[in-house]
């Protein structure tokens, strides 16, 4: 099969705006509840584009997360997958847990005058946590898919992917999740049952797209500005007709037709390698890892200058992608120790930097 070099492309995207995502967080006047440094004064305008990000940046993840592992077992059996998986991802939870998402609550209690403790939490790193779940509650359906790859099941796959309604469809499953778990907020998703299961979608039918990929990504390189369109119409709804809260079922249809629409014009413009592709394949996974405790720092060293709201926004962004570079260039990078704990391989080699970067998380 092809290098899909989109994908890594695309996963590399989608968590760099994650990371200014959870920057424009701060300058929200609920920053604090959900456990973030605050600006005093809010920037609330931000928050407008930010809307539009919220409702697919997750799932998106997710659905890569999932062609990922199609990728993985290739070349692997199921012992092989979930040793690798262990190493790849549960090994960086468990050590993020315990020593990485420790260091933004203490800088949070620094910040604020806060007795300092020690306080062990899954974090943003709930992903991590998720995804290996995934792993366990799938793995025996996908090698199965695996056995039988011109099955009946994937040849229908490929039929109603051929069609670009019959992709869209694929959303009357999350719109049944978002009617059952009956969210409370669409775009909270870490630790929620709604973020579990929406989550657990997105990775089955990653698997799914990539495994059919025959007619899935001709349909979506063909459609895209439909599912495009589609979604600007339902996020412009969600802005002047719902106040930013449309019914869940809504939520649910725009966030897969941003998506829909952003792998097929991925698989446009981005297939194709780079050395940045390779050298940022590699780093995404530990800057993401990171950067919560990073960006808190930069928070409590900017917020107190006196600089205009937005010159502190990009202050920060600034200072948590340089920060983020330095830590992965010079640290995690180079210390053969700290590798498997940022879900590097022991040794870098570079050769096979680029073939191994869709098998990451």
């Amino acid at each position: 099969m092809e290098r899909r070099h989109d994908i890594d492309w695309l996963r590399v995207i989608a968590i760099g705006l994650l990371l200014i995502y959870h920057i424009a967080i701060i300058f929200q006047p609920w920053a604090m509840y959900i456990g973030f440094i605050r600006s005093e004064a809010p920037l609330q305008d931000l928050w407008v584009p930010m809307t539009l990000l919220n409702v697919w940046r997750i799932p998106f993840l997710f659905f890569v997360s999932g062609m990922g592992v199609f990728f993985a077992i290739r070349k692997r059996n199921w012992k092989q997958l979930l040793l690798e998986r262990s190493q790849r991802i549960l090994l960086p939870f468990v050590f993020g847990v315990l020593a990485i998402t420790p260091i933004h609550f203490a800088i949070f209690q620094w910040n604020y005058n806060l007795p300092l403790s020690y306080y062990p939490h899954a974090g943003h790193l709930w992903f991590l946590g998720n995804i290996f779940a995934y792993v366990l509650l799938l793995f025996p359906l996908f090698f199965w898919l695996r056995k039988y790859p011109e099955g009946l099941f994937l040849k229908v796959l490929q039929r109603v992917f051929s069609n670009p309604l019959g992709i869209l469809a694929v959303s009357v499953l999350f719109i049944a999740e978002v009617l059952l778990v009956k969210p409370l907020i669409f775009e909270m998703y870490a630790e929620t049952a709604h973020g579990f299961f929406i989550g657990l979608l997105a990775f089955f039918f990653g698997f799914l797209f990539v495994a059919a990929g025959k007619t899935f990504w001709p349909t979506v390189l063909r459609w895209r500005w439909l599912y495009i369109g589609l979604a600007a119409v339902l996020y412009t709804v969600r802005l002047l007709v719902f106040d930013m809260k449309s019914p869940g079922y809504l939520m649910a249809l725009e966030s897969n037709a941003w998506i829909f629409g952003l792998f097929g014009i991925g698989y446009k413009y981005l297939n194709r390698p780079s050395a940045a592709l390779r050298y940022l394949s590699q780093a995404a996974y530990p800057v993401y890892i990171i950067h919560m405790f990073v960006l808190y720092a930069g928070a409590g060293l900017i917020l107190p200058l006196e600089l205009p709201l937005l010159v502190q926004f990009f202050a920060i962004v600034a200072f948590t992608g340089l920060v983020c570079f330095l830590l992965y260039e010079f640290v995690i990078r180079r210390v053969g120790l700290l590798r498997p704990l940022f879900g590097l391989r022991g040794k870098e080699r570079p050769k096979e930097v680029l073939h191994k970067s869709a098998e990451s998380v």
